[in-house]
């Protein structure tokens, strides 16, 4: 690299610096409040079971190769029948990370002549697909269906006639609220249009089984869902359910499947048994929601509003102020990060207080009590 481009890189994180948003690497340390391990199963010994089990029954740690070359194991192929019909669809395809699983779809399925419909808070790796797709795209206000439905016909009016695709999260995971996914539904079947719904911070914590908000919409076929293991199953990857042409599409036409290294077959074989852990144990939602219960409580008495589940925003303005919150709080031993833009918009700089099965009813008490003392302060 020469010295001006080394000049100019340094200038744009000086920026950063000067303006408290250049990102810092830090080891956890603390309770944690800031994790999406909601159910506590990252380091859970039913994890260390099932992966030691499929060591010991020969599951290899690397792929070797991309899906289509030598890359496809068998533990793939069952997470992905098993996933299909835990979800309720016909076929599953499974990815290393819910971001490349997004910018897959997002990048491939929609054609040129379609629109893309997205709310505004949808995931970085939604925008990240969409800038790559052939599409063309627009954010609708935040679960606005009104204004979605606006913006549609418009785009009908002006004389489109491709498909559109409505895209939201089922769960938000900056502000922790939920999607009125069956007025999204009820638009996609008025409209012709294929509804996708990110649940990678619903997957395990909502929902029969942990099936996510989207598995009790009637008649799915123009459902896409994608569900992560990397969160609340504690583990690593991720699927998009939906129709058999959704999967038989990406495996062709799909450019970051084709051209990535497969997943590793271990961690596949891990997602089944998280999957299948949490299918059967519905206590840990229960837990989970005492939790959160305590939490909302506790928090609601000193001004903190309660979102509804399991994400809390404590939204402070200033990205500065909010960065001193987050380094007084975890100064107290409680792991709470400040998250400021562009992860969520100007002048919302915010604590993301997430409650998890890390934490014990004490724990949380303890936050409440710091939040509380520096509210006073």
């Amino acid at each position: 690299m020469n010295l001006q481009v080394l000049s100019a890189l340094s200038k744009d994180l000086g920026n950063l610096g000067a303006s408290s948003r250049l990102r810092t690497l830090i080891r956890r340390s603390g309770v944690d409040f800031a994790s999406n391990d909601y159910l506590g199963l990252a380091r859970s010994d039913v994890l260390v079971v099932a992966a030691r089990d499929a060591l010991e029954r020969g599951v290899a740690l690397g792929s070797g190769g991309s899906r289509l070359l030598r890359g496809n194991d068998p533990e793939h192929e069952a997470l992905e029948g098993e996933a299909a019909a835990l979800f309720g669809v016909e076929a599953a395809l499974s990815f290393p990370t819910g971001y490349t699983a997004n910018a897959a779809l997002l990048s491939t399925l929609p054609q040129r002549g379609d629109l893309i419909l997205h709310d505004n808070l949808i995931h970085a790796s939604s925008h990240e697909g969409m800038r790559l797709s052939r599409a063309i795209h627009q954010g609708f206000r935040h679960n606005d269906v009104d204004h979605c439905a606006h913006l549609l016909s418009e785009w009908r009016s002006s004389g489109g006639m491709g498909t559109a695709w409505l895209l939201v999260e089922s769960l938000y995971s900056m502000d922790g609220d939920v999607a009125p996914l069956a007025d999204f539904q009820a638009l996609a079947n008025g409209q012709g249009a294929m509804l996708v719904v990110d649940e990678a911070h619903a997957t395990g914590v909502i929902g029969p089984q942990g099936k996510g908000l989207a598995a009790t919409l009637p008649h799915r076929d123009n459902v896409i869902t994608l569900h992560t293991f990397g969160k609340a199953l504690g583990c690593e990857g991720a699927v998009l359910c939906g129709p058999a042409i959704m999967r038989d599409f990406l495996i062709n036409r799909g450019r970051s499947f084709i051209f990535s290294t497969a997943p590793s077959p271990l961690m596949a074989a891990v997602a089944r048994a998280a999957l299948a852990h949490v299918a059967d144990a519905d206590d840990l939602q229960a837990r989970l929601q005492q939790r959160v219960s305590q939490a909302e409580s506790l928090l609601s008495q000193i001004g903190i509003a309660p979102s509804g589940s399991q994400i809390i925003p404590v939204v402070i303005g200033d990205d500065r102020a909010a960065m001193e919150a987050a380094r007084t709080i975890q100064a107290a031993g409680y792991d709470v990060r400040g998250i400021r833009p562009p992860t969520v918009p100007e002048g919302t700089a915010r604590l993301r207080i997430s409650i998890t099965l890390n934490a014990s009813e004490a724990d949380i008490a303890g936050l409440a009590a710091c939040l509380a003392s520096m509210w006073q302060r």
